[in-house]
């Protein structure tokens, strides 16, 4: 779909109109969206930060090192990574505002700032010096977001600063790999060695795989290697067929709400040796308010969006099917996070997965697992084609970056999730959102 506000505003007439009428001007984004590198930063100028401290910590050095990063020297920054694990006291935070006033003179249009904060606290003084670096961040990222740049921070547990860690992070937030993620802030654990089969490809499981953000990421993650077992409803067979014959993976066209689908689905699975990436995308509406909401247009978006997820899930578990140190990622929604009027089934069945990943991590972490959400923001599909023509260009507007994002940018912070390097997150909501100022 195309955005024709961000292809007017690049040309020089478009831009003196937006500004004389006061209109939002978005910039393209940079984005990269192929398969994983051994050096993510290669070619990106990099600058580190680290006010409250002599100097960033060495590890973090290490890693810019490892992922190819070069020295910004004075010229323009691509990367910036702020090391504010000093900001301790009211010192500390006012060389971060020095420090990071200088800095985003020099951060590029589309450049990444990531901000690393602890959460080792001495006292209730560190503890609200150490938070006030989350609030910085995030309106840093709101003013960023007019030049296409995006700020994020992750608060660095015990043992979560090596040099491992800290490259994983710098693989997707210091890249244009996250080129839609923005003013978010994340708790980013001990690294812990993946557990890995290297005798056989990684299986990977995704649900309504026919279109969208669900046939993004059947792309996506078949670029990495993975053998992809792309299911949707039996109405989608032909787009199913088409996709699984591109990527080279298999497909199962079923209900999963329907009575017998989850056998089906583990017989599949049974055949490819387990997953190892699992990846709960199938969703539905049924838009009404409240009021007017019939008991099955609860029902069916409860069923698709909930029911199925947990049947499935309890499944694996029971069988052994889901293998040792899998991925699972649920497709939550802003909506699940502020909630959207007209949509109390949708919302609700969102927020439900929120609190699902969040009590199931410490049973995946027992076998050396993760489970995350994703929560998309208007991202340009088929669903928001079809919205009214205001209320489609309000959902591209109200984000730090006045644009919205594509079923890609979806499926590389799913990929990411998928990835060894981000093993220290789990039990999480990663917003692919554009920092929507909905839930904010």
């Amino acid at each position: 779909m195309t955005d024709r506000l961000l292809h007017f505003v690049q040309h020089p007439f478009g831009r003196r109109i937006a500004r004389l009428f006061n209109l939002p001007q978005p910039v393209p984004l940079p984005r990269r969206q192929n398969a994983w590198v051994d050096e993510e930063l290669a070619g990106r100028s990099v600058l580190a930060i680290a006010p409250g401290s002599a100097a960033p910590l060495p590890s973090l050095l290490a890693a810019i090192v490892a992922q190819g990063g070069t020295p910004s020297g004075d010229g323009p920054v691509r990367t910036l990574v702020i090391d504010a694990t000093g900001c301790r006291d009211l010192a500390g935070l006012r060389a971060l505002f020095e420090q990071a006033q200088l800095a985003l003179g020099r951060l590029a249009p589309g450049g990444r700032a990531l901000a690393l904060t602890s959460a080792g606290v001495m006292s209730a003084a560190e503890a609200a010096c150490l938070h006030a670096v989350q609030g910085f961040v995030r309106a840093l990222a709101k003013e960023a977001g007019r030049r296409g740049a995006t700020a994020n921070a992750l608060v660095l547990q015990e043992g979560a600063a090596s040099m491992e860690s800290l490259a994983g992070a710098l693989r997707f937030f210091g890249t244009d790999r996250s080129a839609y993620v923005s003013g978010q802030v994340l708790s980013w654990r001990k690294d812990v060695e993946p557990r890995i089969d290297d005798e056989r490809a990684p299986v990977a499981l995704v649900t309504g795989a026919a279109g969208g953000i669900g046939a993004a990421t059947a792309r996506r993650l078949a670029l990495d290697g993975m053998r992809v077992l792309c299911v949707d409803v039996p109405a989608a067979r032909q787009p199913l067929e088409a996709l699984a014959r591109e990527i080279g993976g298999s497909l199962l066209a079923a209900d999963l709400t329907a009575p017998g689908a989850v056998d089906e689905l583990l017989d599949a699975v049974r055949r490819l040796h387990g997953v190892d990436v699992l990846v709960h995308n199938a969703g539905i509406t049924r838009d009404r308010t409240l009021a007017r909401m019939s008991p099955a247009e609860w029902d069916s978006v409860m069923a698709v969006n909930l029911a199925a997820i947990l049947a499935i899930d309890a499944r694996l578990d029971d069988t052994g099917l889901l293998n040792a140190g899998a991925r699972e990622i649920c497709l939550s929604s802003i909506s699940g996070i502020a909630g959207n009027a007209g949509q109390t089934n949708y919302s609700a069945s969102k927020a439900a997965l929120i609190g699902y990943v969040g009590a199931r991590a410490a049973t995946l972490d027992e076998r050396g697992g993760t489970i995350n959400a994703v929560a998309p923001g208007f991202i340009e599909t088929a669903m928001t084609r079809r919205m009214p023509l205001m209320v489609r260009e309000a959902g591209r507007r109200l984000n730090s970056l006045k644009q919205g994002g594509t079923p890609a940018d979806v499926a590389e912070a799913i990929a990411f999730l998928a990835s060894p390097g981000a093993h220290p997150l789990t039990g999480q909501v990663l917003r692919v959102c554009g920092q929507s100022l909905l839930g904010a």
